[in-house]
């Protein structure tokens, strides 16, 4: 495992911001910490990174324990973040040059082409830079050197369409060369890059689970009837926000098999006139998720 979590906790006086997180990140993959603004994504990077030390539990990255991540383990680890700071003094070309020698692996030609691509002036200062192009330069120093891990803390946060999609480009082409960690709370524009997530709530994962997966076994189902429509006093355990309107009972199924729909359907609102499907988007399924963990506790 390039990033292996287990049972962590961090507390910051009374507040658990993080509670028994345990999630692995494999060689490769491009996983995705998921949740709202507050559930803990950006400390369980700072925890990953050793910026903060776990109160309770283990974590570990590239086989290394976190408490004991040194400059050895940093220097196989890109990082780009929405709050990232760099010297503002310093122009673009005189960072780069400045980081360079601290990479073995730097690649020349790589830089250049990023450079290029992602349109950074070379002696504009970091200071003079948009936001987007601050973004820009974060993401034009950490993949030259070629990084076995690419951690993004809610790289896309603040962006207008136009250079976030050019920033998702961009780790599209590098997705099979490395393992890529990113939180976020944006969910549709990560939706296509990912292929595991872990969902977070208040310092706590609900799930992970590989995203072919997850979207195999969760549909959005609509059930028409002959009559209005009442959600049910009890129903199974894998539907989820089931709501009623009209003459139509709509939920999301957790456990979907084509199979045995109809039947199950049947054994709890009776005869239907009609059964839709359709798969269910990454924010849709969140949000039906975090909806049935704050039922549970209310």
């Amino acid at each position: 495992m390039i990033v292996q979590v287990d049972n962590v906790w961090k507390r910051f006086g009374r507040l658990d911001a993080l509670r028994g997180l345990s999630f692995s990140v494999h060689e490769g993959s491009v996983f995705a910490l998921l949740g709202a603004n507050g559930a803990g994504k950006t400390t369980t990077i700072k925890v990953l990174m050793n910026i903060v030390e776990p109160t309770i539990g283990d974590a570990t990255v590239l086989g290394v324990n976190t408490r004991d991540v040194s400059h050895r383990e940093l220097a196989q680890i890109g990082f780009v973040s929405e709050n990232q700071e760099m010297p503002g003094r310093m122009t673009v070309s005189s960072y780069i040059d400045y980081l360079r020698p601290f990479y073995p692996s730097w690649d020349r030609a790589l830089e250049a082409d990023l450079l290029d691509e992602l349109g950074l002036p070379p002696d504009r200062r970091i200071k003079d830079l948009s936001h987007g192009m601050r973004l820009k330069m974060a993401l034009a120093c950490a993949l030259p050197f070629r990084p076995k891990l690419l951690v993004l803390d809610e790289p896309f946060s603040g962006l207008d369409p136009l250079v976030r999609d050019e920033l998702l480009e961009r780790l599209a082409r590098h997705a099979g060369e490395m393992t890529i960690l990113v939180s976020s709370h944006e969910l549709a524009e990560i939706e296509h890059l990912t292929t595991h997530i872990a969902f977070l709530d208040r310092g706590k994962v609900l799930f992970q689970e590989a995203l072919g997966d997850l979207r195999a076994r969760l549909r959005q189902v609509r059930v028409t009837l002959d009559a209005e429509a009442r959600a049910p006093a009890t129903t199974p355990k894998e539907w989820l926000d089931v709501r009623a309107a009209g003459k139509v009972l709509s939920f999301v199924d957790t456990r979907f098999s084509e199979r045995d729909l109809s039947a199950r359907v049947a054994a709890v609102v009776g005869n239907a006139r009609q059964i839709e499907t359709q798969p269910v988007a990454l924010r849709a399924i969140y949000t039906a998720l975090a909806r049935a963990v704050r039922d549970e506790k209310a």
